[in-house]
């Protein structure tokens, strides 16, 4: 999708600015042209695209926490679904997905002196399993990335079982670690190269 791809004419704000930040991913990625489209199709459809409460599906947002050397990331084994991913979660409303990865971040590493980058890093849409009341979704995950300025000294919290700063270089080349992983990994290694 392009700018100048129409937009219903009562698009909101906020779906304007999602729109704008995919539009500029699309162009830096244009191989990921597909899972613009998916995310696009989302963002300008529905103004309430980041509300947990629409249960097909909602916009997340979530943190490639580079370290300040920007040879590690800090990834979390996520307590719910038990694997090593990065740091994210819910907007629960916020419109402003770059405030809720870093927001997501500082929650759930303890760290301060973080700084997020505007532009989005990655796209990740993957499903989420039912668990309680709460039935199987779809996350459209916005990817950004947060570096950490001061101290990497982290404190695990609740949703996580542990955390770890792990090499970028041997994420890229750990095919046992998530796909996405991955996948941020290479694009990580790419743009320091």
């Amino acid at each position: 999708m392009t700018a100048d791809a129409a937009l219903p004419q009562s698009t909101t704000p906020a779906q304007q600015h999602w729109i704008a930040l995919l539009d500029a991913y699309a162009q830096a990625f244009p191989d990921e042209i597909d899972v613009v489209g998916v995310f696009r199709e989302l963002a300008s459809t529905d103004p309430c695209a980041a509300r947990r409460e629409r249960h097909s599906g909602h916009l997340t947002g979530s943190a490639w926490l580079v370290s300040a050397d920007g040879e590690r990331v800090l990834l979390t084994h996520h307590r719910k679904l038990d694997r090593w991913l990065q740091l994210g979660g819910h907007a629960d409303g916020d419109a402003d997905l770059a405030r809720v990865a870093l927001r997501e971040a500082e929650e759930e590493s303890g760290l301060l002196d973080l700084e997020v980058e505007p532009a989005v890093f990655d796209l990740d849409r993957h499903r989420i399993p039912a668990r309680g009341d709460e039935p199987e979704h779809w996350h459209y995950d916005v990817r950004f990335v947060v570096r950490a300025r001061g101290s990497e000294a982290f404190v695990v919290g609740e949703e996580s079982h542990a955390l770890a700063w792990r090499d970028v270089a041997e994420i890229a080349r750990d095919d046992a670690a998530d796909v996405s992983l991955r996948r941020m990994a290479r694009k990580w290694l790419a743009r320091r190269a």
